[in-house]
């Protein structure tokens, strides 16, 4: 599995909060347009937005990091921040999915 992880510093927690939210309504958008695998945005308490993307396969992350510079046109217009970009091979990867195990009974009749 590859994996892009992007990090971007803003100002405040506030400006990391909208800018998350635009940069999450447009990650959406590409979810099938670049077969995403996994996608995780966090916000942290400085003013610190983390996206995670995964792929199955090279040529779809690449793909979307030639669409990147698209993709943060109008947060770099509406904010200032610093940023960075890691890209690499998932050596490991866990998330928990919910699930219920109960069973439902039926009264015999």
């Amino acid at each position: 599995m590859f994996s892009t992880q992007l990090q971007l510093k803003f100002a405040s927690i506030a400006e990391a909060k909208i800018a998350a939210q635009s940069l999450c309504d447009l990650l959406r958008t590409r979810i099938s347009v670049f077969d995403f695998q996994g996608l995780q945005v966090t916000v942290g308490k400085d003013g610190d937005l983390a996206v995670n993307v995964r792929f199955k396969d090279a040529t779809a992350m690449t793909g979307f990091e030639k669409d990147l510079p698209i993709i943060l046109e109008d947060i770099k217009q509406a904010f200032v921040f610093k940023s960075s970009r890691f890209s690499g091979v998932c050596v490991l990867s866990f998330e928990r999915e919910a699930m219920s195990t109960s069973i439902p009974v039926e009264a015999a009749e």
